[in-house]
C-alpha cells in the first residue's frame, strides 16, 4: 500500500501566507494594542514572541510523509514540505524489511501526532523509530494501522 500526504501542501502555504499577513496587520495596528501593558517595548515583545512561537510550531507539525509497504520493504519517509523539492534539510527515511517489524503505535497529542515503529535490528535488539503523521488524513492513518497491524500479526505467527 502507498500512501502520502502531499495534497497538504496548499493548506500550509495559506497558514504561513495568513500568518505573515497577519504580522504585517499587527504591525500596523500596534498603536490600538498599547493598553494591554503599560509598557509598549513589553506590548511588542509579547506579540513578536507569540508569532515567533506560533510560526515554529506550524513549522515543526508541517511533515510531508510518505508510506510504502509494496514489495518486501516498508518504506517510511518524512520531510519538510516547505523548499523539500530543493532542498532536503529535514529529510527522515527508514527502510526494512517487513518481518523486522515487532510494533507500532499512533500517539495522539493535542496538536501532535506520532507513529512510533519498534524494529528489530541485526543484533536482536529493537529499534525505536519516530514519524510526524500530523498532517495524514484520519482515513490514510486508518490504512497504515490496517497494514502495519496485518504485518505484526504474520511476524507474531512466525
Amino acid at each position: 500500500m502507498r500512501t502520502n500526504n502531499g495534497k497538504i501542501r496548499n493548506v500550509i502555504i495559506s497558514v504561513y501566507f495568513i500568518l505573515i499577513v497577519l504580522a504585517i496587520v499587527m504591525s500596523t495596528v500596534f498603536s490600538a494594542f498599547k493598553n494591554i501593558t503599560g509598557n509598549p517595548t513589553l506590548t511588542f515583545l509579547l506579540f513578536l514572541f507569540g508569532f515567533i512561537a506560533l510560526f515554529f510550531i506550524v513549522h515543526a507539525i508541517s511533515k510531508y510523509f510518505e508510506y510504502d509497504s509494496d514489495g518486501m520493504k516498508v518504506v517510511l519517509i518524512n520531510r519538510g514540505l516547505l523548499l523539500s523539492d530543493y532542498l532536503n534539510y529535514r529529510e527522515f527515511k527508514v527502510e526494512f524489511e517487513k518481518q523486522q517489524l515487532v510494533s507500532y503505535k499512533i500517539y495522539n497529542y493535542l496538536v501532535f501526532k506520532s507513529l512510533v515503529l519498534h524494529i528489530k535490528n541485526n543484533r536482536g535488539g529493537t529499534k525505536r523509530v519516530h514519524f510526524n503523521v500530523t498532517l495524514v488524513s484520519r482515513k490514510k492513518r486508518k490504512y497504515i494501522k490496517q497494514s502495519l497491524r496485518k504485518m505484526v500479526k504474520a511476524n507474531r505467527k512466525k
